[in-house]
């Protein structure tokens, strides 16, 4: 006699859950945490995520969507709006808010920013709130603290965790299953996510970039991949790609003296892009200047970062 699955059954959840928060909360490490993969860029410096990025979490009665977002803050430019609002459309498009906030950080302009979002709109989905880094809080302050935001919204629960340590994750994401819609699942149960290798391949190589260089281009950095070709007989994959920055300048910053630098970078990510293939790389970088390209909505276009 053949099993009933729970999907069969009318049992199964599926749905998505967008993580939001103000820059540098831990987003990312959530995400990472949640799928059991290192699919985000994890940073101590703010505004790392810059795209929408989905997480697939596959359970035997349930698959999660988590969708990670950047960091909701004020800003004029047109980049960082460009940011906030991918943030706003996954918050219109979830099933469930997973609002996280830092346990250490209570008072911050920007979680005030999204409170008042969440007031003004009262999304139909319900809000979770996820009080992060509870390892560095003294015990005493957490129940004020909870108590505080109670009385804030009405969230559908509030969770006290560590995205870092784990503390707490089981029963966030039992809550977050209960709050789910019945219904089939969206991707088959070996996907991970729904972007694709060059996409990975380019947010790795703006990591490295991004962890080498920050002290002189914390944000100037966009990469294209333009080629991913697998040598035929052969375990190896050449991947070509292009970091692009703002002026002549830093180019020069990127390269580095006698090169030095792009190496740097390049050997960097290669062992990250080699996991990601299942083959050894052959990498080849290349720099080039699109001036002011984060003012530009051509240019942001042409990155994956869409003017709304």
């Amino acid at each position: 006699m053949s099993k009933t699955s729970p999907e069969d059954a009318g049992n199964f959840k599926a749905g998505y859950v967008a993580i939001i928060g103000r820059p540098n909360v831990g987003k990312s490490t959530l995400m990472n945490r949640m799928v059991g993969q290192d699919l985000c860029i994890v940073s101590p410096r703010p505004q790392t995520t810059w795209h929408r990025i989905l997480g697939i979490k596959n359970l035997p009665a349930a698959q999660i969507l988590f969708v990670d977002t950047p960091g909701i803050h004020r800003s004029d430019a047109l980049f960082n709006r460009n940011l906030v609002h991918a943030a706003e459309r996954a918050m219109a498009d979830a099933d469930a808010i997973l609002w996280l906030i830092d346990a250490t950080e209570t008072d911050h302009p920007d979680d005030q920013l999204i409170l008042q979002k969440l007031q003004q709109e009262q999304p139909k989905a319900p809000v979770f709130l996820a009080v992060n880094k509870v390892d560095l809080l003294a015990k005493p302050l957490l129940l004020p603290l909870i108590a505080h935001w109670q009385t804030a919204y009405g969230f559908a629960e509030i969770v006290p965790i560590s995205a870092a340590k784990g503390v707490n994750l089981d029963r966030l994401e039992a809550l977050l299953v209960a709050s789910l819609p019945t219904g089939h699942a969206f991707y088959p149960p070996e996907d991970l996510t729904d972007r694709s290798e060059r996409f990975f391949i380019a947010e790795i190589l703006r990591g490295r970039a991004f962890a080498i260089l920050h002290q002189e281009l914390p944000y100037a950095v966009a990469v294209e991949v333009e080629a991913v070709r697998a040598r035929e007989g052969q375990d190896l994959t050449d991947v070509e790609a292009t970091l692009c920055v703002e002026k002549e300048s830093q180019k020069g910053i990127v390269i580095g003296r006698g090169g030095q630098m792009l190496k740097r970078i390049g050997a960097s990510a290669r062992p990250a892009i080699e996991e990601l293939l299942g083959t050894r790389v052959f990498l080849k970088l290349n720099v080039q200047v699109e001036e002011a390209w984060r003012k530009d909505p051509k240019s942001l276009k042409r990155f994956g970062y869409r003017e709304t």
